[in-house]
């Protein structure tokens, strides 16, 4: 038999249902895995008694004959779901001890499908960083290395992107505020989809900045992210901006015909700066979708240089009243108060123990900009370039454009410590919060390596709830790109 921890979802799937692997020895052997993974510090929380549990019951539901796709799969969970009687602490302090006693849609439904949960992973606090450095936790490692340097898997989904990457799941949950789930991917040399605002349910899902936060896979390739974005997607009457429309069958739609298809290739992302290696990615990734038969058209979308601007007023601003329920009265940290402390001391005490410094600086923003005197100059003008920003993506597709094909990093994965300054480490989602603002649907595709031999991603962006079809161009992408390369195992 195979190495099980080279499977893929659809592999595994597929070995499942024949009878040549039981979800128990599945489960198993990437337990395994995660016990000799320390020094990734991927894993948070391990759950291996629930593990069993659920690979037993898959196997019963397979031998019976009712088996979903995702039945039988183990797989991690971002620390920011919510996951009944296990901690989720989206990273932070403030949450310690925190059990939730519910489940998130999410993972419900994953459950219900019969994926097996086999502990939560890292993350940036709050989902609030680009590199995974925020984590109470500590650094996650990524398991791709560059000489003797340890270098980020990206934020704040790194825990799980490192997680797939290294082989210690078969697919992972993670989260997108402005980038989180393709950045990561991209830094790792795994696929991660954002899909469009609205398809997957937010509730049980710790908030960040609510109009722009999503949930989606990340796997080890553009099937395997069909197969768990379907599992994952549906209509939550629990959440209020949950759209109430059809799944497809996504893995169906995987053909890899895009005769056609018009690919748009915006002038705005060239940047000033950006590395001859992106540039190089960039113009073979639209020579590979040429050759497969799409048109590659220029576009413009002229109000991209203020996305970044108006998302780190936006996303701070609804982080800001999100995070002020964490004050130490009903759940987690609460401070130590000293004779004569009132109600006032606990807050500030506890918040100022519970809170890491980037989640502090985040929501200060947050409150500055929602002020009296600054909601006009700030967050109201935010929101009217959010709209612009939007309008110029319907405009493109409008006018015939199927995907988008854009970088999904301004670089590969650099070292842990190198980025101090907070404004070089926004940078780092200067492709991909346009995707958030605009509540579109943007998928990372592994696609090349540097000179260091590090990974690279490309971006496809979607019209919105057209996952199907921009599944079906990342997957010919994917088809032309042939990335195969995977870490050395060092850890």
């Amino acid at each position: 038999m195979t190495d099980l921890s080279k499977l893929t979802i659809a592999s595994a799937r597929d070995s499942l249902r024949k009878g040549d692997v039981s979800s128990v020895e599945l489960t198993n052997a990437y337990l395994s895995a995660i016990e000799g993974s320390d020094k990734l510090n991927a894993f948070v929380h391990n759950t291996p008694e629930i593990a069993k549990v659920q690979a037993e019951a898959a196997d019963a539901r397979i031998k019976a004959g009712d088996a979903p796709d995702m039945c039988g799969i183990p797989l991690g969970i971002k620390d920011l779901f919510c996951t009944k009687g296990v901690p989720s602490q989206a990273a932070s302090g403030i949450l310690a001890g925190f059990k939730p006693e519910y489940e998130s849609t999410v993972t419900t439904q994953l459950f219900d499908a019969g994926a097996v949960m086999l502990g939560k992973l890292n993350m940036d606090e709050f989902a609030m960083g680009s590199s995974n450095e925020t984590s109470v936790y500590g650094n996650v490692i990524n398991p791709w290395k560059s000489g003797d340097r340890d270098l980020t898997p990206g934020g704040s989904s790194g825990g799980s992107a490192a997680a797939v990457a290294a082989d210690l799941c078969l697919g992972a949950t993670g989260t997108d505020t402005g980038g989180s789930i393709r950045q990561p991917a991209a830094f790792t040399g795994i696929t991660g989809i954002k899909p469009t605002y609205g398809r997957v349910s937010r509730w049980g899902v710790v908030a960040f900045a609510s109009s722009l936060d999503q949930a989606g896979p990340m796997t080890k390739d553009v099937r395997d992210a069909a197969i768990m974005l379907e599992a994952m997607c549906g209509y939550d009457a629990k959440d209020s901006t949950s759209a109430d429309l059809a799944v497809p069958n996504f893995e169906a739609m995987l053909t890899g015909d895009i005769k056609g298809k018009v690919i748009g290739i915006p002038k705005e992302y060239h940047m000033d700066g950006m590395p001859a290696e992106i540039e190089k990615l960039w113009a073979d990734g639209t020579a590979m979708l040429k050759d497969a038969g799409a048109e590659i058209r220029n576009i413009s979308l002229p109000h991209t240089k203020y996305a970044l601007p108006a998302y780190y007023v936006i996303a701070p601003a609804e982080a800001s009243s999100n995070l002020a329920r964490y004050d130490g009265v009903r759940f987690g940290h609460r401070a130590k108060l000293a004779a004569g402390d009132g109600i006032t001391e606990m807050y500030e005490k506890t918040r100022a123990e519970g809170f890491g410094p980037e989640v502090q600086r985040r929501v200060m923003v947050g409150t500055y900009v929602l002020s009296a005197g600054f909601y006009d100059a700030y967050y109201n003008r935010a929101r009217k370039v959010r709209a612009l920003i939007k309008r110029d993506f319907d405009d493109v597709f409008a006018a015939g454009v199927d995907a988008i094909l854009t970088p999904a990093t301004p670089s590969a994965a650099f070292a842990l410590g190198e980025n101090f300054d907070p404004i070089q480490m926004y940078l780092n989602d200067v492709f991909t919060v346009t995707v958030n603002l605009a509540g579109l649907p943007g998928i990372s595709v592994p696609a090349g390596v540097d000179a260091q031999g590090l990974p690279l991603g490309l971006q496809l962006i979607g019209r919105p709830w057209e996952e199907g079809d921009l599944l079906n161009v990342a997957y010919a992408l994917e088809q032309s790109a042939g990335f195969v390369a995977k870490p050395q195992k060092w850890w």
